[in-house]
């Protein structure tokens, strides 16, 4: 039996706001380099880059930029 229930966002169209963290601190500088995004320092030493991400191909760029720096990544989490 089918269910009627459906989920609805309130815009599909809006970006996705994600939580990327990193091992190591990044400096502020890198703001710009990461399209925006937040950088918060944890006190156990790691980034937490935050913010909204256009769409999959976007955060795959994003990941891209993590790996290029040589952090290593802890998670990617999509936030609601």
């Amino acid at each position: 039996m089918m269910s009627d229930k459906r989920t609805f966002t309130a815009n599909p169209d809006a970006p996705q706001i994600y939580q990327i963290r990193l091992e190591g601190h990044l400096g502020r500088q890198w703001m710009d380099w990461f399209d925006g995004l937040t950088i918060t320092l944890t006190d156990d030493g790691d980034t937490i880059l935050t913010g909204p991400v256009v769409d999959q191909a976007a955060l795959h760029g994003l990941l891209k930029k993590v790996r290029d720096l040589g952090l290593p990544l802890h998670s990617v989490n999509g936030l609601e």
